[in-house]
């Protein structure tokens, strides 16, 4: 197949729409069930790479949540604490593969924005992350290959109209790639730069030791920079990614937004949280929404309106901000990225408050003193990788 007709682009009134090889080759994918369109082939083609590179650079089954051209979640296979399954609403599936631990963590990680993702996979798909991404609720799946039994299970989702993606683990693009925006091409070499440990060897901070699995959590949030529109921060823990700043004009702003979504993460990890009254008829998506109303502000609100009752079987308890900082405190041992320098101190003053011990950053700014200065009022250890991850 050399050329793919899609329903649209980005928008329905932008046709004719279409995907091919310039250079008149056969495209590198298959399109196994589905019709997937413009942005579902974009979010499958960015997260292919993510996860091509994850398992390049950690050896373990890698998994990404992808909407709107970004990730929202992005994790290795490491194995599920049974407080992340019962998070992540997979206690009830039992052992799970390397492969679908990934994908539990990706989606995992934030499930707000996880809701409707197109997904890609490292390896082949199996049978247990079949079983997963069958009950979510999501637009697609890319992988190098499916078992028999992962197409069997994929086929039935939407009455068979999800989208399910193959495409060839041996292709490699050409070197350099092009961009036409309003009918001006561009053009530009592929970004190409290894995320390994010899990036992470320039540690600027009076704390010098990076631990092993600092050192792999830096290369998970650095290569999820490379696949997320710019400006953009990440914030990784354990093998998975926790909060994804994206697409914000100011590194703060970044900063500011990752840290809350790790916060989140961590907060549904308290007794408050997992302890929450629902209802048994509410639908994992509902158990979201209200554990994300439960967490912030406006929870006061709806005791107010009564809305509670919607959703629990009994009135819980106000999560108070002392109740919330307490638990925050206990979050360490967590990793930032940067695609650009931090041209601020404020940025490390709000990733502290998220438990970050460990960052890489490209460096270069006029206030590097500074920001050094701060990483070390707090202990914690930085690189300097002397290169940029923007992405557009």
């Amino acid at each position: 197949m050399k050329e793919l007709a899609l329903k649209y682009g980005c928008n329905p009134n932008q046709k004719p729409s279409r995907i091919y090889m310039a250079d008149g080759s056969e495209l590198p994918i298959k399109v196994l069930y589905g019709k997937p369109g413009y942005i579902n082939f974009l979010d499958a083609f960015n997260g292919w790479q993510l996860v091509r590179e994850l398992k390049k650079a950690t050896g373990f089954p890698a998994a990404t949540s992808f909407k709107h051209v970004s990730p929202a979640g992005a994790a290795i296979g490491l194995p599920l604490s049974e407080t992340l399954a019962k998070i992540y609403w997979v206690d009830d599936l039992g052992e799970l593969s390397s492969l679908a631990c990934a994908y539990a963590r990706a989606r995992g990680a934030d499930r707000m924005s996880s809701f409707g993702d197109f997904i890609a996979l490292s390896d082949e798909c199996d049978k247990d992350t079949a079983m997963l991404i069958k009950r979510e609720v999501s637009d697609g799946v890319i992988a190098p290959g499916y078992t028999q039994e992962a197409l069997e299970i994929l086929s039935q989702k939407k009455k068979g109209n999800y989208n399910v993606i193959q495409i060839d683990a041996d292709y490699v693009p050409a070197p350099l790639e092009h961009k036409e925006v309003f009918g001006v091409t561009f053009e530009q070499g592929r970004q190409e730069l290894p995320i390994d440990d010899e990036l992470l060897s320039n540690v600027v901070t009076a704390k010098k030791e990076l631990s092993e699995e600092a050192k792999r959590d830096l290369k998970i949030s650095l290569i999820t920079l490379k696949y997320t529109q710019s400006n953009s921060v990440c914030f990784v823990k354990d093998g998975q990614a926790i909060g994804i700043g994206a697409g914000q004009q100011s590194r703060v702003h970044c900063t500011r937004l990752a840290g809350q979504k790790a916060d989140n993460w961590f907060l549904r990890q308290s007794p408050k949280v997992m302890n929450l009254p629902f209802k048994d008829d509410i639908k994992r998506a509902e158990r979201d929404n209200a554990i994300d109303v439960y967490i912030g502000e406006e929870y006061m609100d709806v005791l107010a309106d009564g809305a509670w009752e919607k959703v629990f079987t009994e009135k819980p308890e106000v999560f108070t901000r002392e109740e919330k900082r307490q638990w925050l405190d206990k979050m360490t041992g967590v990793t930032l990225g940067s695609d650009a320098f931090f041209p601020f101190s404020d940025n490390i003053e709000r990733a502290h408050k998220s438990g970050v011990q460990y960052i890489a950053q490209p460096g270069g700014s006029v206030r590097d003193d500074l920001v050094i200065e701060t990483c070390d009022k707090y202990g914690m250890a930085m690189a300097f990788t002397g290169i940029r991850l923007f992405h557009h």
